[in-house]
């Protein structure tokens, strides 16, 4: 929300006055808006009562929108709570998989993801997907093929992503009998053996590739 010489200053437009002291008034506003402060409507009130001005909130609120200095409020993102779950190595295989996504771009810009699985026990990787899209349809039908050659796991550890919250997910780990062992959100540290292989993997084959290219 701005604040505006205009309003602070006492120069309101009124239904009395003639067309052409509103248009300066609005015109002085536009002028000013993007080199003032960022103040709300409560305060650009307070500050006109402060000046002895005798308008009333509701007239000051109709000429505030009127010249479109009201902005969106900030909503809190809502996070979702987890239960911390303990990070504990089962030592069979295929006991728990874990699965995360990494960002990275070509040289043209254009930006493509790896989704890795990771077994947390031998620590090997049964798959890696590299596409731009990934969407979890895609992702289902990977673990599927993952699924027929190494076997079904009993658990797969993964973040909050929206991938790994939807319903195309969620059942399929359900009709499969898979559990989801979600980290707390904020937490990666939950998911540290996929975040070492993320770290590997990046220095590794990303980063390497890009520099073998600019020698």
């Amino acid at each position: 929300m701005l604040y505006s010489p205009a309003i602070a200053g006492g120069v309101l437009p009124s239904r009395n006055r003639s067309s052409r002291t509103g248009s300066a008034c609005r015109r002085s506003a536009q002028r000013d808006r993007g080199e003032e402060l960022r103040w709300g409507f409560w305060k650009c009130y307070d500050r006109l009562r402060h000046l002895g001005q005798p308008w009333n909130h509701k007239r000051v609120h109709r000429v505030y929108c009127d010249m479109r200095l009201n902005q969106l409020r900030r909503t809190k993102k809502r996070i979702l709570k987890r239960e911390r779950i303990p990070f504990l190595i089962d030592p069979r295989p295929n006991a728990v998989w874990a699965i995360d996504y990494m960002h990275d771009a070509l040289y043209g810009g254009r930006k493509f993801r790896c989704f890795n699985v990771i077994d947390e026990v031998d620590r090997g990787g049964p798959g890696i997907e590299i596409a731009t899209s990934l969407p979890a349809a895609r992702i289902v039908r990977m673990l599927e093929e993952l699924i027929e050659l190494y076997g079904k796991p009993g658990a797969i550890r993964c973040d909050n992503g929206h991938e790994f919250l939807s319903r195309v997910f969620t059942d399929w780990c359900k009709d499969r009998g898979i559990r989801i062992l979600y980290i707390q959100p904020g937490k990666p540290d939950q998911n540290a053996i996929i975040e070492r292989f993320n770290r590997s993997f990046r220095r590794e084959v990303l980063d390497a590739v890009r520099r073998a290219r600019h020698r």
